[in-house]
Order: C-alpha cells, then sequence, then structure tokens
C-alpha cells in the first residue's frame, strides 16, 4: 500500500499542498528541521565541537572531536535561519566556528592535529563554513581573523588541486599533494572556491576552469550521469556533486545542456526504481546521505519540475514512517556503511541541509539566476 500510494503521488507529480487557513500549518520537514537542530544543540561537546561516529575514523582519523562534522552541523543551524551569536541557538553556532577556526594548522589546512588520508574533505568542509559565516560573526574582528584564515584556506587549496594533466587535472582527492582526483571530494573544493570568491576573496578564474573541465571529463555520455572518477562507474550521488558544481561556476554553466541531461537522469532513474516497487531502492546504496544531499542541492539549483518532483521524494525519504524518518528524539540514523562511520550527527546535519534548502539562507545554495530575476533582466 505504501509503495502505490507513492507511486501515486511520484509519478503524477503532485506535490500542492491544499489551501489552509490562517496561520500556515507548518510542513513535517519544517518540524524535522527544527527537532533536529534542538537535538545538534544537545549533542554538541563543551568545546564547540561535534563528534563523528567512530573514535578512530570519520572525516578526522584519530580523533572524535571531527573538525568537518562540526563545520556541517553549524551550516545545519545557518540553513534554518539562525546566526551566531543571536536568538535561541546564537551560543552554540560561535562555538561550534570557534572550534572549527581553532582546528587550522599553519599550512592553512582545516583538519586537526591528527588527521588521515581523508583531510581534502575536512579542509572543503571547513573552508565552506568559514566563507559562508564571515559576513555573519557579530564582532567584526572576529571577522577580519577569519578571512585571513579563509585566505590561508584557499591557497591550500590551490596547491592541492591536480596539475599534471591528464584525466585527474583540475580535480582533488584525499591529500593536500596534488595527485589524482574524484567527484565526491571534488566538488567540496568547488563549493568552497565559489563561497570564498563571493565574500571577495581571490581565486584565479583558472583554478574555476580547470575544476569545470575535470567535472565535465567525469561525464558518462550514454547516461548524462557522472562518474565517480573519468574512469569510475556513474553514480547518482556524483552526478548530484557534478551538476551542483557546474551550477556553481557561473553563468555559462547555469542549465547548460549537460546539467539539465543529468537532472533528468537523476530523476528518472529514482522513477524507475518507484515504477519497479521499489521506492526506496536508494536507501540501500552506499553514501546515502552524502548522495541525498547533493541531490536535493542540484535540483533545487535546476528548479522548476526538476526539484518540484524531487522534494516530493525527498521528504518521503527522509520522513516517512516507513523509510528512514527522524527519530523521536530528532536525530537520523546512519544507513550505509560510510555514514556509520561518520555517525548520527553527520547524517543529521546533511539531512537538514537537504531539506532546508529551500529556505535559501546559505549563500552558496541560492539559485545561479535569482539576481538577475530580482534585476529584472
Amino acid at each position: 500500500m505504501l509503495v502505490r500510494s507513492l507511486v501515486a503521488v511520484l509519478l503524477l507529480g503532485v506535490f500542492v499542498l491544499p489551501a489552509s487557513a490562517e496561520p500556515r500549518k507548518r510542513e513535517a520537514f519544517e518540524v524535522a528541521i527544527d527537532n533536529a537542530l534542538h537535538y545538534l544543540a544537545g549533542a554538541q561537546n563543551p568545546d564547540g565541537s561535534w563528534n563523528s561516529g567512530r573514535e578512530f575514523g570519520g572525516f578526522n582519523a584519530g580523533a572524535n572531536r571531527d573538525p568537518a562534522v562540526s563545520a556541517l552541523c553549524v551550516m545545519a543551524f545557518l540553513s534554518a535561519g539562525h546566526v551566531p551569536g543571536e536568538g535561541k541557538y546564537g551560543s552554540q553556532i560561535e562555538k561550534g566556528i570557534r572550534f572549527v577556526c581553532g582546528q587550522q594548522q599553519r599550512n592553512g589546512v582545516f583538519a586537526g592535529q591528527n588527521f588521515g588520508m581523508s583531510v581534502m574533505y575536512s579542509h572543503g568542509i571547513c573552508t565552506l563554513m568559514v566563507a559562508e559565516v564571515i559576513g555573519l560573526m557579530p564582532d567584526k574582528r572576529e571577522a577580519a581573523a577569519l578571512r585571513q584564515q579563509l585566505t590561508l584556506a584557499v591557497r591550500l587549496l590551490q596547491s592541492a588541486q591536480a596539475r599534471r594533466g591528464g584525466q585527474n587535472d583540475g580535480g582533488w582527492r584525499y591529500s593536500t599533494t596534488p595527485g589524482d582526483a574524484d567527484m565526491s571530494v571534488t566538488a567540496w573544493q568547488v563549493m568552497a572556491l565559489r563561497a570564498a570568491k563571493n565574500v571577495g576573496c581571490d581565486v584565479p578564474a583558472d583554478v574555476i576552469d580547470r575544476a569545470v573541465e575535470y567535472v565535465k571529463r567525469s561525464r558518462d555520455s550514454g547516461t548524462g550521469g557522472y562518474k565517480y572518477t573519468p574512469y569510475g562507474h556513474v553514480t547518482l550521488a556524483c552526478t548530484g556533486a557534478a551538476v551542483l558544481s557546474l551550477e556553481l561556476c557561473g553563468k555559462d554553466y547555469h542549465k547548460s545542456s549537460e546539467s539539465m541531461n543529468a537532472s533528468d537522469f537523476i530523476n528518472l532513474r529514482l522513477k524507475d526504481d518507484i515504477r519497479r516497487g521499489n521506492a526506496g531502492h536508494f536507501r540501500s546504496q552506499q553514501h546515502f546521505f552524502y548522495g541525498v544531499y547533493y541531490m536535493s542541492q542540484a535540483q533545487f539549483q535546476i528548479g522548476g519540475k526538476a526539484w518540484e518532483w524531487y522534494r516530493g521524494y525527498l521528504h518521503w525519504l527522509l520522513l516517512h514512517p516507513d523509510a528512514n524518518a527522524p527519530r523521536p528524539s530528532g536525530f537520523w540514523q546512519p544507513v550505509s556503511g560510510d555514514d556509520m562511520q561518520a555517525g548520527v550527527n553527520y547524517c543529521t546535519a546533511m539531512a537538514v541541509l537537504a531539506l532546508a534548502v529551500e529556505y535559501r539562507f546559505l549563500p552558496i545554495y541560492q539559485r545561479g539566476e535569482e539576481p538577475e530575476e530580482r534585476e529584472g533582466k
């Protein structure tokens, strides 16, 4: 019965909410976001950090107080409209920002003292967070200090970009030393660079251009989807990461044929699962929350019917009691192996970021066409 009802709703695209009297009844996703933030506030450590899922792992190998997970938790609060130093969660946000910024090393990398092979995941996520909060800090001196840290972080990011030619050129992988590349790591760095540029940080055009070329080389011409590496296999998560990367890299790429085809690939693949009576198939895939996050950001950037359909699927996927609904205390539990390594705080933050994209509070996730629309062009 659940699958049949989901098929009817998703395949027909019936997402129009019934009219309601004032005050507007809050949607289930809004309530879930509020409950999740309440949970994250209680899960924060006294030093402002949040833990990853295991003692020896996560994004910061060898330490449970994880800079990247902490940065994601901070951005989860920001995505719902909360700001540092003000309101219900102002102190938690400020403490989280200070913890993350305190993890930057002398060479500019954000990864704590003992980082493992996933250092560039940590660095990209933390750099993105710093860029997003610079304009929100109530203390202007603190904001200026963050800008200096962002400059160092961007320099490190530039030096870590693969630059030896070949299929990996322009991408990033796990290490701060340039080498090979993959879509998963690269997308975080593209977001970090775009956010840094948005707040006035110097980002050379060729760095972005080469990153775009790497993304393009990872496209599968047969399906329109994107691969984990140019010589790897297509995944929905990497397709979402690629679309978001292209959409953030300038007006020349916004709603390009590559982005639109990849957006179609995502929704058609998910619709195929529904038609086959396996609507929740994506929950069995590796990198569940990572995939949900990137597909949400990608389809929101495309907008229109692509986002309208995906929004309904996303809400079912994360909120339905028979799917992966948050627990009564407000958190989402891990689904796949990497989710378990990163932990409940990671899963919860990523779910919030996926659901809250339509709030448009985080600058990096605002649609690329909005400035022109506001100007009446």
